[in-house]
C-alpha cells in the first residue's frame, strides 16, 4: 500500500471483535480439514492451519468516501507530433473513434514537448506542412488525403473513415521516418515548428467530439514579445476560428515552463508566467464563446526544485485564474532495458512524494483548488520499445491511478493514447496494447467515490499490514454508476501483486458475505510480462471488429470464498449487492 493508505490502522472493537471471530473459525475449520492445503504431516514437527501461509484480512469503510473525484477521472493526451508525422490525418478511423470512446467520458488533453512550438495558420490544407515522405508515394499519398478529407466533409455529425490498407502502409513508412526526424529533436532537445492548419484543428475536434472526449487545446507560451511579454496574435486568431466553428474546447497555456531555459535559452519566471495566464483569461473572456471557457495550467515538471519554485509563484500570483492546478509526472529515464524496473516499490512509490510536494504548494495559496496529473507516463523520452508498451509497465500505471486517486488527484491525463513513442495506449496496427486493456477494465469497473481500504496480514508472526505493504497494493472504489450491470452500493476493487507467489485475501467485516465478480488480467503467450497481449480470466483480449469490444465477462466467486491472486498479476474485484451506503448516492 502507498503512504497515503496507511496499512496499519487502529481498529474499534466491532472490528476487532468480527476479525478475531473470523480468525479462530478459520483456524478451527483448518484444523478439521483433510484438506493437505492447509496440514502438515506430524513428521513435520510444525504447527498445522493456515496461519503458517500469508493470508491477508481486507474490509472496506463503506459509510463515506474519503474523495470524490471528477467523473473524467482517467483521462487521455495526444502529443502535437501527431500532425509532423500525419497521423493526425487517420484519427477519423473508425476503429480509433471506437477505441477512443471506449475510455469516455474522459479529457483528451492536446499538448506535449511540441506545445511551445505550434503555430496556427487559419488556412485549410497546407501540403508543405505534412513533413517529410518518399518522393515515391509522396504525391499518391497527398492524393487520397484530399479524396479523403472531401468525402469526410460529406458526412453530417462524427465523420468516420474507413481508410484502405495500402493507404495506412503509406502511412505507417512515412510515420517511421517523421519518428526519426523527431527522435532526433528530442536527443538534441532543438525542436522545429509545427504548423496547426484549420483542417488539423477540424480533424482533431471531429475525433474527440465522436469519441465523446473533452477537447483541452494547448497554446504556444513561447510566442514572445521583444520584451518577453506573451504574443497573443496566433491565440486570438485560433480562438475566433474555434468560436466561428462553436467547438467546445477548453485552453491551457505552454509545457513544463519551468524548463524553456534548457528548451530554448529564454527562462519565463513565475510572475512572468502568472502575467500570460491573466492575459490569456482576459482574452478568452473577451470571445464571447469562450468567455466561460476552463482555463488549466501551468503545466509544471515534476516538482524539483526549479518546478517548486516556478509553481509556488504561479500559485502565489494567479492561483484564482485557473480551474485546475496541472503538473506532469514520468516514472524513469526511457533507456531503461529490464522489466524489473517495472516492478521496483521504490519506484511505484516516487509518485506519492511528488503529489505531497504539490499538494501542499496548492494549499497554501488556494485551499480546495482541483490538481491534475495533466501528464504521467512510465517513462520520459517517449519509452523503449518491447519494455514500456509491455504488460510489465501496467503495474506502474494502475497503481497511479491507486495512488492518484486516494490522495485527491482530480483527474489523471495519460499520455499518451496513440502515436508517439512507446507508451501509448494504442499501437500504429490500431491494436489496443495491455495499458489500454487495464484503463477500459478501469472504466467500465471504478467509480469517482474513493474509500478508504482496511487490511491486516496473518502470519506465524503475526506483523499487522507488512504483507501488502510493499508488494500488494489494493486500492477501493464504489464501482462506476455507468455500468449498468451493477445495482448502485457495489463496491470495486482492485489489486496488484508484484510477489513472485500467489497471495490470498479474505474479505472480512461488512464484505464477507456477498458474491464477488472477479476480472483478473494476466499477461498473454509465452512472453510472460514482456507480453503485448492481455487475457481476462483466462480469455485473450481481441477487438472483434473495428466497432465492437470484446466481452468483459467476470468470473463469479461464491460468498466467502478466498480471493487467490496469481504472482505479478491485477485484478479487479466487484464486491455485488452490498448496498454500501457510500456509494447509493
Amino acid at each position: 500500500m502507498p503512504k497515503s493508505s496507511p496499512c496499519v490502522f487502529h481498529w474499534s472493537s466491532l472490528w476487532l471483535a468480527s476479525l478475531t471471530t473470523l480468525v479462530v473459525q478459520s483456524v478451527l475449520s483448518s484444523s478439521y480439514s483433510s484438506s493437505s492445503t492447509y496440514r502438515r504431516s506430524a513428521a513435520d514437527g510444525k504447527r498445522t492451519g493456515f496461519m503458517e501461509r500469508t493470508l491477508v484480512l481486507l474490509d472496506v469503510n463503506t459509510r463515506s468516501p474519503i474523495r470524490v473525484l471528477n467523473d473524467n477521472f482517467l483521462s487521455l493526451q495526444l502529443d502535437p507530433s501527431i500532425i509532423k508525422d500525419g497521423w493526425l490525418d487517420f484519427l477519423s478511423s473508425k476503429r480509433l473513434v471506437t477505441l477512443a470512446r471506449g475510455l469516455s467520458p474522459a479529457f483528451l488533453r492536446f499538448g506535449g514537448k511540441r506545445t511551445d512550438f505550434l503555430q496556427f495558420n487559419n488556412q485549410k490544407n497546407l501540403a508543405k506542412f505534412r513533413g517529410p515522405g518518399p518522393d515515391y508515394y509522396l504525391k499518391n499519398y497527398e492524393d487520397d488525403i484530399v479524396r479523403s478529407d472531401i468525402a469526410l466533409d460529406k458526412q453530417k455529425g462524427c465523420k468516420l473513415a474507413n481508410h484502405p490498407d495500402i493507404m495506412l502502409e503509406l502511412q505507417r513508412e512515412k510515420a517511421a521516418t517523421t519518428q526519426l526526424v523527431l527522435l532526433k529533436e528530442q536527443l538534441s532537445n532543438i525542436y522545429s515548428n509545427i504548423t496547426i492548419t484549420a483542417r488539423s484543428l477540424d480533424k482533431l475536434y471531429n475525433f474527440a467530439d465522436c469519441a465523446g472526449l473533452h477537447l483541452i487545446l494547448g497554446l504556444n507560451a513561447l510566442h514572445r514579445n521583444p520584451d518577453n511579454s506573451w504574443n497573443t496574435s496566433s491565440t486570438l486568431s485560433l480562438l475566433k476560428y474555434g468560436a466561428g466553428k462553436k467547438y467546445n474546447i477548453s485552453w491551457e497555456l505552454g509545457n513544463e515552463p519551468n524548463a524553456y531555459r534548457s528548451l530554448v535559452g529564454r527562462a519565463v519566471n513565475s510572475t512572468q508566467l502568472a502575467q500570460d495566464y491573466t492575459k490569456l483569461r482576459t482574452l478568452l473572456q473577451s470571445v464571447r464563446y469562450y468567455h466561460r471557457a476552463h482555463l488549466y495550467g501551468p503545466n509544471a515538471g515534476r516538482p524539483r526544485k526549479n518546478a517548486v519554485l516556478l509553481l509556488d509563484g504561479f500559485m502565489k500570483n494567479a492561483g484564482s485564474v485557473v480551474d485546475a492546478v496541472t503538473w506532469q509526472h514520468y516514472y524513469m529515464d526511457g533507456r531503461v532495458n529490464k522489466v524489473e524496473d517495472f516492478l521496483k516499490t521504490r519506484l511505484l512509490d516516487t509518485l506519492t512524494e511528488q503529489i505531497t510536494k504539490v499538494n501542499k504548494i496548492v494549499n497554501t495559496h488556494t485551499p480546495g483548488k482541483k490538481v491534475w496529473l495533466s501528464g504521467l507516463g512510465p517513462a520520459w523520452a517517449g519509452g523503449i520499445n518491447n519494455l514500456s508498451d509491455t504488460y510489465a509497465a501496467g503495474f506502474l500505471w494502475v497503481n497511479a491511478l491507486g495512488m492518484a486517486a486516494v490522495q485527491g488527484i482530480d483527474v489523471v491525463l495519460r499520455h499518451s493514447f496513440f502515436d508517439y513513442g512507446y507508451t501509448h495506449l494504442v499501437d500504429q496496427n490500431f491494436n489496443p496494447l495491455p495499458d489500454y486493456w487495464f484503463s477500459l477494465v478501469f472504466k467500465r469497473l471504478v467509480g469517482p467515490r474513493v474509500l478508504t481500504v482496511r487490511v491486516a496480514g496473518l502470519q506465524r508472526k503475526p506483523q499487522p499490514g507488512r504483507v501488502i505493504r510493499d508488494k500488494l497494493r489494493i486500492y477501493a472504489h464504489c464501482t462506476s454508476y455507468y455500468n449498468h450491470n451493477y445495482v448502485r452500493g457495489s463496491i470495486t476493487i482492485y489489486i496488484i501483486n508484484l510477489h513472485r507467489s500467489r497471495k490470498k485475501i479474505k474479505l472480512a467485516g461488512t464484505l464477507r458475505n456477498n458474491t464477488v465478480h472477479q476480472y483478473l488480467l494476466q499477461p498473454y503467450g509465452t512472453d510472460g510480462l514482456r507480453a503485448k497481449y492481455v487475457q481476462l480470466n483466462g480469455e485473450k483480449l481481441l477487438m472483434v471488429d473495428n466497432e465492437t469490444f470484446p466481452e468483459l465477462k467476470p468470473k463469479t466467486l461464491r460468498a466467502g470464498r478466498t480471493i487467490a491472486m496469481p504472482p505479478m498479476t491485477i485484478g479487479f474485484y466487484v464486491i455485488k449487492n452490498i448496498n454500501a451506503y457510500a456509494c447509493r448516492r
